[in-house]
């Protein structure tokens, strides 16, 4: 998104920046703090860990590996490295 630096800094701050870059785009990157982890803003990482949490809830129960496959479409070594990170959180 382009916004014209007259209209957001300080006069003070604009004759700053105009000693290093003038009449060019230059990209401000967010600070480290502001960075969304991957899957937070459109929620999937939330969507995931519901899925993985019911996964190892069916297979406590007593669902198979091979019947969790069908019913979720991943493999055999997708579901042994969830039940394992699944687990592995809840002894923290």
């Amino acid at each position: 998104m382009y916004i014209n630096a007259e209209d957001v800094l300080p006069k003070d701050l604009l004759q700053k920046v105009q000693d290093y870059v003038q009449g060019t785009e230059i990209y401000i990157p967010k600070k480290p703090e502001r960075y969304l982890g991957w899957g937070e803003k459109n929620s999937v990482r939330r969507q995931l860990d519901l899925r993985n949490r019911q996964i190892v809830q069916d297979f406590t129960r007593g669902a198979s590996i091979e019947t969790l496959m069908e019913k979720y479409h991943l493999s055999y070594d997708s579901f042994k490295r969830i039940i394992r990170r699944e687990n592995a959180k809840n002894r923290r």
